[in-house]
C-alpha cells in the first residue's frame, strides 16, 4: 500500500503535543512504541483499522481472531484476513482453535504473512467458539495447555503470546495457573481480560485481580478491561503494575483515546482538543486504508460505515446522523453525508454515557 496523505498542520501539531508522553516498551523480545495496545476484536481489527490505531497512537496492535481450521482448509476469506501491510510496525496474528497439531500447522502459514508475534486465543466467550473447544473453553482444560503451547512454539521463530480471561467462572479463577504454565512453555507474554467467561462483557472487570497476578509476576502481563475513555485509562497507566495495557471498545468511540491517555494533566480535564474537523480528516485516512484494501464498493461500505457511525457517537445529533448513513447505499453519498456532519460540530464536545451497555455481545 503506498504511504497515505499527511495530516493537516492543525491535526498533526494536535497529534504531535502527545509525543512526548509516548513511552516505549519491551515485551519478551518485541519493542512497542507505547505501553498502550489496540486489542483483538472480531470484524473490527482488520488491516485498515489496525493501520489507522497506529497512526493515532496505539503501541501495537492485534488482529482480530483467525480460525487454525479456516487457514488449514486454505479458506480463501480467512487468508485474507492473515494479510499484514508493510506500514503496520507492531503487529500480531492472533489464531484460535482448540487442537495443538491444528494450531501449529496454522501458525506455520500465519508466520509467513509477516507478524511480529502470534497469539492463542483464549478469552473469546461465544458460544460459536466456545462450543468447539476453543477461546475462552480452554481455560477449563488447563492439562492440555502445555502440549498445545509447546507444540505450537516449536514451529514457528517469532514470540508466542496469550490472551486469557480471569477464568471460566468466579468458582475457576485459574488465570494464576495457566500463567505459570505458559512461562514453562515459552510463552512471552499474557494479556488479561478482567472477566469470567460466564461474565462475557457484562459487569465490571476485576482490576484487583489483575494487580493481585503482577504480585506474582511470572511473565510480563498485560491488563485489559473496562478501558473506556483517556481519564480512566491515564488513571488505570500511572497506577497499574502491568507492563502494558490493552483497549478494545474504547477505540471504537474515541480513535484518539490511544494518545489522549498519556498526559494524566490533560486527560483530568475530561475535555477533549478534537474537533469534529479532526474526526473527518481520520475519516478520510481510514477511506484511504479500506479502499485500498477492500476494492469492492460494497465491502468497503460496510466496513466503514460501522466505524464512522461509532465515531460520531457522543456528538450533537449523532442518532439522526446514524439514520442518514444507514439509509445510504453509495459510498460516495456517504462520504458527503458524513463530511457535511462533521464539518457542522465545530468545537462540539462528545458526551458519552459510559455507564451504558455498549458492544456487549462478543467482539473477542
Amino acid at each position: 500500500m503506498k504511504e497515505p496523505q499527511a495530516f493537516g498542520q492543525a491535526l498533526q501539531a494536535k497529534l504531535e503535543k502527545f509525543q512526548a508522553f509516548k513511552k516505549p516498551i519491551q515485551l519478551g523480545s518485541i519493542d512497542f512504541s507505547s505501553r498502550l495496545l489496540l486489542a483483538p476484536m472480531a470484524g473490527i481489527c482488520n488491516l485498515p483499522y489496525r493501520l489507522l490505531m497506529e497512526d493515532l497512537g496505539a503501541g501495537g496492535t492485534v488482529s482480530e481472531l483467525i480460525s487454525c481450521h479456516g487457514i488449514n482448509y486454505g479458506n480463501q476469506r480467512t487468508l485474507e484476513m492473515l494479510k499484514i501491510d508493510p506500514l503496520e510496525k507492531n503487529v500480531g496474528i492472533q489464531l484460535f482453535g482448540e487442537d495443538a497439531e491444528a494450531m501449529a500447522r496454522a501458525a506455520v502459514v500465519a508466520e509467513t504473512y509477516g507478524p511480529k508475534f502470534l497469539d492463542i486465543n483464549m478469552g473469546c466467550p461465544v458460544n460459536k467458539v466456545v462450543s468447539k473447544g476453543g477461546g475462552s473453553a480452554l481455560m477449563k482444560e488447563i492439562k492440555n495447555l502445555a502440549p498445545l503451547f509447546e507444540k505450537v512454539r516449536s514451529q514457528i521463530k517469532i514470540p508466542l503470546s496469550i490472551k486469557i480471561r480471569t477464568g471460566w467462572d468466579a468458582s475457576t479463577l485459574n488465570a494464576g495457573e495457566i500463567i505459570k504454565i505458559a512461562k514453562e512453555s515459552g510463552i512471552e507474554w499474557v494479556a488479561i481480560h478482567g472477566r469470567t467467561r460466564t461474565q462475557q462483557y457484562t459487569g465490571l472487570a476485576d482490576w484487583n485481580f489483575i494487580e493481585n497476578l503482577n504480585e506474582i509476576k511470572k511473565l510480563p502481563l498485560i491488563g485489559n478491561g473496562d478501558l473506556h475513555h483517556p481519564y480512566g485509562v491515564s488513571e488505570r497507566l500511572q497506577n497499574t503494575q502491568c507492563d502494558a495495557l490493552m483497549i478494545a471498545r474504547g477505540a471504537l468511540r474515541n480513535p484518539f483515546i490511544f494518545i489522549e491517555s498519556l498526559d494524566p494533566s490533560y486527560a483530568n480535564q475530561k475535555r477533549s482538543i478534537f474537533t469534529g474537523n479532526d474526526y473527518w480528516e481520520v475519516i478520510q485516512r481510514l477511506y484511504f486504508y479500506v479502499t485500498e484494501t477492500f476494492p469492492e464498493e460494497r465491502t468497503s461500505l460496510v466496513q466503514l460505515r460501522k466505524l464512522i457511525v461509532w465515531f460520531a457517537a457522543g456528538f450533537p445529533h449523532a442518532a439522526a446522523f446514524r439514520s442518514q448513513i444507514f439509509t445510504c447505499q453509495v459510498l460516495s453519498d456517504t462520504m458527503k453525508i458524513t463530511e457535511d456532519y462533521f464539518k457542522s460540530l465545530g468545537d462540539s464536545q462528545k458526551f458519552i454515557n459510559y455507564d451504558e451497555v455498549f458492544m456487549s455481545s462478543g467482539h473477542g
